[in-house]
């Protein structure tokens, strides 16, 4: 993945989310950001070699930037519904980005058990 990537900080800003854990799973060839064991971000590549970032998003949320920037398009591999990719070649606003990895974050960590979740926010 030599190409370019206008997102330098979103590992950074990733890892900075509460509990935030990454791994590579050799098998789809991606970063996987989780929390909790969940996964709420993945960074790999589509098919033509274009770096991505995967997000879960509440639907709403996604279909509105989908509609909005021409670089956030239906979760590639993923449940369109729910998954949103971004290219990281494109040129959606930083804040947007942050917002989804927030949102991403968010939505997983609330998936989790109030036990985990406690666990989680008091080991920071």
């Amino acid at each position: 993945m030599s190409r370019k990537n206008n997102y330098e900080w979103l590992d950074e800003y990733c890892l900075s989310q509460i509990g935030a854990t990454k791994d590579y799973k050799l098998e789809w060839d991606a970063i996987r950001y989780m929390v909790g064991g969940k996964m709420f971000a993945m960074r790999t590549a589509d098919k033509e070699g274009k770096p991505i970032i995967t997000l879960k998003l509440e639907p709403a949320f996604g279909d509105l930037l989908r509609q909005q920037y021409e670089h956030i398009v239906p979760g590639y591999y993923m449940n369109k519904v729910h998954w949103n990719s971004l290219y990281l070649e494109g040129d959606v606003p930083d804040d947007v980005v942050q917002a989804m990895v927030r949102e991403a974050h968010s939505i997983i960590l609330k998936s989790l058990s109030k036990k985990i979740q406690q666990e989680i926010e008091t080991s920071q």
